[in-house]
């Protein structure tokens, strides 16, 4: 004999049909038959699930955030005599009166949290895949496009911007090596240019010589050198036509809601 669970939701109602699933298993020899009845919106539809319980000799697991909805739902299948079960009604209710906070009492939240979880991922694994250049099609793909010479904070930025959902490629500007043509076809509002004293610069690049255990004079930190990176970066810059900001003495964080803050009123425009 079939016995049936209707799973009941104003979300998508995967998370109830998950803890039938689990405690159907408990049951060996038994057949069950899960009528999942996801979005319900209005009281009328929970009577009718109801009745058809009823008609059916069936059980009714629900996970139903809204107050007003679980208690139409609980009142009508005590009128009639339905066994149900609040899958989710009393961890909320004991959550709340334990850590003495309220809930938002709102369907679907769940999937919104999934959601912003994978986007971010995506934007993590995107930052990593188009990092200083390593493909160019990424600059086609990216929501937003760094430009600038080594040491101007181009994969840290693409990390931080990563978390805030944003997928970023990053394109170093090498005099020797040709910028890539992608970066002239796609629209100047989502390139940004990332420019710094070369003094600054020139600071940076000889700790990071240091803590790699070479020579503080070595080409890499050259004052000739790191002018001649900077004033071609400049070309290509306007060539381009984008935005430049300028990270010296900035921290990433800084930059970043610059780089936020540019983009969104570009978009705008």
């Amino acid at each position: 004999m079939t016995s049936i669970v209707y799973i009941v939701s104003d979300s998508v109602g995967e998370t109830a049909e998950l803890v039938a699933k689990a405690a159907m298993s408990q049951f060996e020899h038994s057949y069950f038959e899960l009528k999942r009845v996801p979005y319900v919106e209005d009281e009328g539809t929970l009577k009718e699930i109801v009745q058809l319980a009823k008609q059916q000799n069936a059980l009714i697991g629900f996970t139903l955030v809204i107050p007003r909805m679980r208690e139409t739902l609980l009142k009508e299948a005590s009128v009639h005599n339905v066994p149900v079960v609040d899958l989710i009604g009393p961890l909320i209710q004991k959550m709340s009166t334990v850590y003495n906070k309220v809930p938002k009492n709102q369907p679907g939240l769940v999937h919104k949290l999934d959601a912003d979880y994978f986007q971010k991922v995506d934007a993590i694994e995107f930052a990593v895949r188009y990092d200083d250049g390593r493909d160019k099609r990424g600059v086609l793909l990216a929501d937003i496009v760094l430009i600038g010479v080594s040491r101007t904070s181009k994969t840290p930025l693409s990390q931080y911007l990563a978390h805030k959902k944003m997928k970023v490629a990053n394109v170093p500007m090498i005099p020797e090596v040709k910028p890539p043509q992608e970066l002239f076809h796609v629209s100047p509002a989502k390139c940004i240019g990332l420019t710094i004293q070369p003094e600054k610069l020139n600071d940076i690049r000889r700790e990071r010589l240091r803590s790699l255990g070479l020579k503080e004079n070595a080409g890499y930190a050259d004052p000739g050198r790191i002018h001649e990176e900077l004033a071609y970066f400049e070309d290509v810059i306007q060539r381009i036509g984008c935005h430049v900001i300028d990270v010296t003495n900035k921290a990433v964080e800084e930059t970043a809601n610059l780089i936020l803050s540019v983009v969104e009123h570009t978009n705008k425009a």
